[in-house]
């Protein structure tokens, strides 16, 4: 039997290198993209000493669109087509409108949106001539219900949200799942980089249990084996989302109320 392979985006660190990690453990081979090649070597080498699958280490920015579609060339030359890829690459400050000029708002579109286009986009074609293959995009509950003074984050998820919906409608019947996956706070790299963030986030955000990499790595390792166009995890971010379809205005009054202020 061929060895599985999959296309792990942010693989650097935080999700995508849990989901990378865990992959590999399985035996499957790991295409590792980001663009910190030593952390990626790092990975590669914790594979090889762990002796199950491999990581193949693809040091490059999603969202330069000649750099992944070079990448996507090689890699089904020498291995062949993905059964899955993870677009789990995600960056992004939190900011009022107007402190988001048009070049910040086209540098918080490079991941995750544009990052998932580009990886799609390279591997779709040979992905529908196998008919079988899932990707995985792993989003934000923001995409969903906007976060005062998360303009740009929330807009780059908003897109990759409209990515996924458009590929849920045009694979459907290829064999080719289209999955969006959400979590709530995640204890990654992200805040750290980001201090000012969470801080403001809407109580609404804080009532959902943080959960580590490695256990959102796990709901991305079953949703590959079990496709589903939604996924929410951990189970209170299901009773807002049910909330939001019954009370939309409600949920967006609630965010809005106790979320970030205006400093007066």
């Amino acid at each position: 039997m061929a060895q599985q392979l999959a296309v792990v985006t942010g693989a650097s660190s935080g999700i995508g290198r849990a989901t990378a990690v865990q992959l590999a453990a399985r035996g499957w081979r790991v295409v590792a993209v980001a663009r910190r090649r030593d952390r990626l070597e790092q990975l590669a080498a914790q594979a090889a000493a762990v002796g199950a699958g491999e990581v193949v280490v693809e040091a490059l920015d999603g969202a330069d669109a000649e750099a992944v579609a070079a990448m996507a060339a090689r890699v089904q030359e020498r291995y062949g087509t993905p059964g899955a890829i993870v677009n789990s690459a995600g960056a992004g400050v939190w900011r009022w409108p107007e402190e988001t000029p048009p070049a910040l708002m086209e540098e918080l579109l490079d991941a995750p949106f544009r990052s998932a286009y580009h990886v799609s986009y390279g591997f779709l074609d040979s992905m529908l001539a196998a008919g079988s293959g899932v990707i995985v995009h792993v989003g934000s509950p923001a995409s969903f219900v906007v976060w005062p003074s998360s303009t740009g984050y929330s807009i780059s998820r908003w897109a990759l949200r409209g990515l996924h919906e458009s590929l849920l409608q045009d694979l459907h019947g290829t064999g080719v799942h289209s999955c969006h996956v959400l979590f709530g706070e995640v204890t990654s790299e992200y805040f750290e980089v980001n201090p000012d963030s969470w801080e403001h986030a809407p109580w609404l955000g804080k009532l959902i249990p943080s959960i580590t990499p490695s256990e959102a790595a796990e709901g991305i390792v079953r949703t590959l084996s079990r496709p589903r166009a939604l996924v929410l995890h951990p189970r209170v971010l299901r009773l807002q989302f049910g909330l939001f379809r019954v009370a939309p205005g409600l949920v967006r009054t609630l965010a809005r109320a106790t979320g970030r202020q205006r400093s007066t």
